[in-house]
């Protein structure tokens, strides 16, 4: 892993902006349609969110996010990152996040 910059950092934390907005709009037509289909999904959103934060919040408590502030914001987007890929794959997006 290359060491990240204020800059990389800055733009890592865009790109995931980006791809987050571009799950969020793999998921909108999903739960429009209203069906038990759709139901299903918001339930599934939420328990992905809690999952991710519960395990970034173990992760900064045992200490794998860095010992600085620079590492453990490094880390926590990398987390993110592969939690916001892994729905974009599942949800259908044509490219593949990198994360």
């Amino acid at each position: 892993m290359t060491k990240a910059t204020p800059f990389t950092l800055a733009f890592d934390c865009w790109s995931l902006g980006v791809e987050a907005w571009s799950v969020i709009g793999l998921r909108i037509p999903r739960l429009m349609a209203g069906n038990p289909a759709a139901a299903i999904e918001a339930h599934r959103m939420v328990a992905e969110k809690i999952e991710a934060v519960a395990i970034l919040q173990w992760k900064m408590m045992t200490g794998e996010l860095g010992r600085t502030g620079h590492e453990a914001l490094t880390h926590s987007v990398a987390h993110y990152r592969k939690a916001v890929a892994k729905n974009r794959r599942r949800l259908g997006g044509r490219r593949a996040a990198r994360g």
